[in-house]
């Protein structure tokens, strides 16, 4: 957190504008090459629950008051043992931090990914996406970005291309597809 504020110190980004924001999915995200018309800054930090983004978002978030927050996490919380339920309370609880200071701020959420290092986990994941995902019907100000299809093969199992050799992390080809998927919605915002 001390490296983001001391970054913006010497180097302030624009505010008002597109945030990234969550675990190593977004750390791994490299915004100038897939975003390169975009003014959008990643706050990605590996290893983070939602809880955590919860956390610092005063420190690493709100003061860049963004317009739209793209926010992925939930991997970690699940495969810590983390029940959905509670993956969506501290889903909710994010959304209101967001919003009890940015209230007209969009917040795209992406769901937790099916991957091949954490399949034994997909079952609980698929239902703490399906949880967010009623959620975030019920406020125009938030999104859901569905990269689940797309990211299955014809058996129903993650696509290993989509992945490096971990089988958690995503590699270019994995960011290819979210960014295709993910582009139309900051374009049209």
């Amino acid at each position: 957190m001390e490296a983001f504020e001391e970054r913006d110190a010497k180097n302030p980004p624009p505010k008002g504008e597109i945030v990234f924001i969550g675990s190593s999915s977004i750390v791994g995200w490299n915004l100038a090459k897939y975003f390169p018309d975009l003014k959008a800054v990643n706050r990605g930090f590996g290893g983070s629950q939602i809880a955590d983004s919860v956390q610092y978002a005063d420190r690493i978030l709100l003061p860049l008051e963004p317009r739209i927050v793209v926010f992925y996490a939930g991997d970690n919380d699940i495969a810590s043992g983390k029940s959905p339920e509670k993956v969506l309370e501290d889903y909710k609880a994010f959304v209101k931090k967001v919003h009890d200071k940015l209230a007209e701020a969009k917040i795209i959420y992406i769901p937790i990914k099916p991957s091949i290092a954490r399949w034994k986990l997909w079952e609980k994941m698929k239902a703490a996406n399906a949880l967010i995902a009623e959620h975030v019907r019920t406020d125009k100000r938030l999104a859901y970005l569905d990269i689940v299809p797309g990211m299955l093969g014809e058996d129903g199992k993650p696509k290993p291309e989509l992945f490096v050799k971990d089988g958690l992390h995503l590699s270019p080809a994995g960011y290819e597809l979210w960014t295709a998927l993910l582009k139309p919605l900051l374009i049209a915002e």
